[in-house]
């Protein structure tokens, strides 16, 4: 009987190994699934960036194709300034009055009808700021007249017009600008510019 109280206490210590093995794989198993959850997090953030990255990337390329078809005629219209520019200052210079250039000159006036109104058709729109406030962001002040009879910083005369396409500025108007005459205030604009 001796043998039995020794028997007991061995098939104990089993019983004890077991729950502490127990412990541990249950252990082990919470810190395998904390860790798998960790993963799942990290792989659900990273997915949704990629998933956002992917969204502004396409967001961005439509942009940029909008822009190339807004503007694929920016280059175009810029070469085809000088001819409308050459066209203005024919008619300025030919004489309205001469009967031998008249037809010249009315084909010359529909010539640039025509050119400005298929300009205009694709948004190419002439800045013509005679009697305007000089703006910095169209004009480009190639002088300064005191004038006493206009207000300061009022453009005065028109050398080149400027032209804008869909709103972006192809080409500045080349002004000349009013400033204020000698009892008059001094203008706001930078002479030196």
């Amino acid at each position: 009987m001796v043998d039995e109280p020794r028997q007991e206490l061995q098939d104990e210590e089993p019983v004890a190994d077991q729950g502490q093995e127990t412990v541990a794989v249950e252990e082990d198993l919470v810190a395998r699934i904390t860790s798998l959850e960790e993963q799942l997090a990290a792989a659900q953030d990273q997915a949704l960036r990629a998933a956002a990255d992917v969204q502004n990337a396409r967001r961005r390329a439509e942009q940029e194709v909008e822009k190339a078809h807004k503007f694929a005629l920016e280059r175009f219209a810029n070469d085809l300034l000088a001819v409308v520019d050459s066209l203005e200052r024919g008619l300025e210079l030919s004489s309205d009055e001469d009967p031998s250039i008249k037809p010249m000159r009315d084909g010359m006036e529909l010539t640039l009808k025509l050119f400005s109104d298929t300009l205009a058709r694709h948004q190419v729109v002439a800045v013509d700021p005679h009697g305007e406030p000089f703006n910095p962001e169209l004009h480009q002040a190639m002088t300064m007249e005191e004038r006493d009879n206009v207000e300061p910083n009022t453009v005065i005369k028109v050398f080149q017009k400027g032209y804008t396409l869909s709103g972006r500025l192809l080409r500045p108007a080349m002004v000349v600008v009013s400033k204020a005459g000698v009892g008059g205030a001094a203008g706001s604009i930078n002479e030196q510019a």
